[in-house]
């Protein structure tokens, strides 16, 4: 393991709390006008594809400025919609309301853009979900409550003009449903956790990878619904965590583990949930960020954050190679691929080679910081937004 407190615990303070005077004056500045409406902000979908997207449109040298709203916002259908050009609305489910925003715009020859990350558009689609998440099939409130979340999704979608995808993989499952233009604006970092990312980076490159004489590898799940995807690398960490005393392993999230991991509990370190930033700071900690995929549909429609977001902070990744993972990753070079049965090969030959672990990290850090930085994504979001 990395040296702890390579940074200090950050005091998180949600930066998307911004009182919707503030959000309106802010879109007003501009020349050309970006309104993006998402239900609620959160750390997670909201944070990738509204906050990021935000930050990096405020960096314009063509004058175009952007801000969020959303459900609680007292006045979209007219102010907001009255000073937008475009209108960008990420991943939210059919309502009235919503349904009358759209078409306000529209009328008024404003284009509006329909924003997804995941494979919850199409209802023919929801057992492949469901599955893959590991909810329970047995349960009607279940099936009730998803085929409603995504037929919301989708009914949403039918209303827009245009369509963003992460990566090209779900913009191609997206094309059929949806017989307008599809286009792909990837994930990426924001300002804030590239400062702290840098600083932590710097740290360790500084200290030459110093390590402890433990070995940790990391899991950084997010929500229970990864349980499935633990389990594609539990039998292989078991099997290293018994011939390899010193590794230990990072869980990051909520996990439900299971299986031969049991009898490792006391090698096994548990952290709540965490805030973006405060999540650098543990990933920048281990030696190994894990990212075992289930490969289907589903999971071939995830974007690659996971590896930016390790690499950031000069963490190798061993990821399954699902699309934007083999996209991302040059076996080797910036990390690791590993099928579902070369898990156990591929961190033992990260292990066995822990004097070029530098080389990797830095690697993986230039690249993260070159495709993934916030700034680096100006043209492309205004490309797509007003061609």
């Amino acid at each position: 393991m990395f040296l702890q407190n390579i940074s200090p615990v950050i005091n998180y303070t949600d930066p998307w709390k911004i009182p919707y005077e503030e959000r309106i004056k802010s879109l007003a500045r501009g020349q050309r006008r970006v309104a993006y409406f998402y239900e609620n902000p959160d750390n997670s979908t909201f944070r990738y594809r509204v906050y990021n997207m935000i930050q990096s449109l405020q960096e314009s040298r063509n004058g175009t400025s952007a801000a969020y709203f959303h459900n609680e916002d007292p006045d979209i259908l007219n102010k907001v919609i009255d000073i937008a050009d475009v209108l960008v609305v990420c991943r939210s489910k059919y309502s009235d309301k919503l349904n009358r925003v759209i078409t306000s715009a529209r009328s008024k020859g404003k284009p509006v853009f329909f924003d997804v990350d995941d494979l919850v558009f199409d209802p023919a689609y929801v057992h492949l979900v469901l599955d893959t998440l590991d909810q329970d099939l047995d349960h009607p409130s279940v099936w009730d409550h998803w085929f409603a979340y995504v037929g919301r999704i989708g009914a949403t979608m039918k209303l827009c003009d245009r369509a963003i995808a992460t990566n090209p993989y779900l913009a191609a499952r997206l094309q059929p449903h949806f017989d307008k233009p599809v286009s792909v604006i990837p994930n990426f970092l924001n300002r804030q956790q590239m400062e702290i990312s840098r600083k932590i980076f710097q740290c360790k490159k500084s200290m030459k990878f110093v390590r402890t004489n433990y070995i940790h590898l990391g899991y950084f799940s997010g929500t229970p619904s990864h349980n499935k995807d633990l389990e594609v690398v539990s039998d292989a960490l078991a099997l290293l965590m018994e011939s390899d005393p010193r590794i230990t392993l990072r869980v990051v999230g909520f996990i439900d583990l299971r299986g031969p991991l049991q009898r490792y509990s006391s090698r096994i370190e548990r952290y709540p949930l965490q805030d973006f930033e405060n999540l650098q700071r543990l990933i920048g900690e281990v030696e190994v960020n894990l990212v075992p995929l289930q490969d289907n549909e589903f999971t071939n429609c995830k974007s690659e954050l996971k590896y930016f977001e390790a690499g950031i902070v000069g963490t190798v990744t061993i990821a399954s190679p699902i699309y934007t993972y083999a996209k991302a990753i040059q076996d080797g070079q910036n990390g690791y691929l590993a099928t579902s049965f070369e898990w156990c090969d591929k961190i033992q030959i990260l292990l066995d080679s822990l004097d070029s672990y530098p080389e990797i990290a830095e690697k993986a850090f230039n690249d993260s910081e070159q495709k993934y930085a916030w700034y680096n994504q100006v043209d492309l979001l205004e490309k797509n937004l007003f061609s």
